[in-house]
């Protein structure tokens, strides 16, 4: 009987090692599926490409450079990103069809350059998230509910830091002795109508009687006209980021140079191509930092809605020489001249 139990026990204890063992080989191969789904998924995250649909107002080097910036800044993550592109080419009508067909498009995120284009796009999407740059007051806009915190499905990049209308008003009365500012720009445009009207107001708190004359235009082809107009009336000139006169600043750069009269402008880029000096930034710069935006939004990192708008970086005065020559100004050696 001893004998039998021995025998039991041994068999019990066979079989009891046998189900332990099958247990475990059956496990190993579910844990090994699983590791394969994720690196799976992981490899499908790495390999997935994002479509971004592009929505530029006008043709100008500074909203270019805001867009070389911007996808400079998609090419340094690494991710894998189409553009549907698109350029109003300053067109109203063509602004708003462009919105429609990006609406349309499938498009993961629209990046939208100028006011008047994430005006359009805002406007027809609450869904698609919608990341902008070359927007001079996003709340005035109506573009976001404050800076700080945008809401809903937009956000971005300004490009006007709160000190550089105060800064070159303050330049023409205080260093170059001006009076009376001349100022081109496009009524139509939100952006613009809103540095006029802090242009005007710097000249008002300034402890001098310099005065702001102002001219509007309704297309690139009538900045020359308005800004003859304002010969024998004014002492200076003024350009702001309006994206209707600066696509056409040549024109009134040839108009200062002629009569020689400073040319203040509202970025380096309109340095660059002829105008006296401005208080400015690069827009490259402007166009990464929303380029970076929109990664964090493309990766599930945040919400459009909870990235705080973004200033431009700390101004700083440039002076072109070479015009500062051909109008008889006399650069002080304080001026900085260097255009890079």
């Amino acid at each position: 009987m001893k004998e039998s139990w021995k025998k039991l026990s041994i068999s019990a204890l066979l079989l009891l090692l046998i189900l332990a063992g099958c247990g475990q080989s059956s496990s190993a191969p579910e844990s090994s599926g699983d590791q394969s789904e994720q690196r799976e998924e992981q490899s499908e995250d790495a390999g997935k490409t994002y479509n971004i649909g592009v929505t530029q107002y006008v043709e100008h080097p500074s909203l270019n450079a805001a867009t070389d910036g911007f996808k400079k800044a998609l090419e340094d993550s690494g991710l894998n990103i189409e553009y549907t592109g698109k350029n109003a080419n300053g067109d109203s009508s063509t602004n708003t069809t462009i919105a429609s067909d990006l609406i349309n498009s499938d498009v993961d995120l629209i990046f939208a350059n100028a006011t008047p284009s994430a005006q359009a796009v805002a406007s027809v999407t609450k869904d698609i998230p919608i990341v902008f740059t070359s927007v001079t007051d996003a709340v005035g806009a109506e573009l976001v509910e404050s800076n700080e915190n945008p809401g809903g499905n937009v956000t971005g990049t300004v490009d006007m830091h709160p000190d550089a209308i105060t800064n070159t008003i303050t330049f023409l009365a205080e260093e170059l002795g001006m009076k009376k500012v001349g100022m081109v720009y496009n009524a139509g445009e939100q952006n613009s109508r809103a540095q006029v009207d802090i242009a005007n107001k710097a000249a008002e708190d300034l402890d001098s009687d310099i005065k702001i004359e102002e001219v509007t235009v309704a297309t690139s082809a009538d900045v020359k006209q308005a800004a003859e107009s304002l010969i024998g009336k004014v002492d200076s000139l003024y350009i702001i980021t309006d994206n209707t006169v600066v696509s056409a600043l040549e024109s009134v750069i040839a108009v200062a140079n002629e009569n020689k009269l400073p040319l203040m402008v509202g970025e380096l880029d309109s340095v660059r191509r002829g105008g006296l000096a401005a208080y400015g930034f690069e827009y490259e710069d402007i166009g990464y930092a929303a380029g970076e935006m929109a990664i964090k939004i493309l990766k599930g990192e945040a919400e459009a809605g909870e990235l705080p708008v973004q200033y431009p970086p700390k101004l700083k005065l440039v002076v072109n020489q070479e015009t500062a020559e051909t109008i008889g100004l006399e650069v002080k050696d304080e001026w900085d001249t260097d255009l890079e």
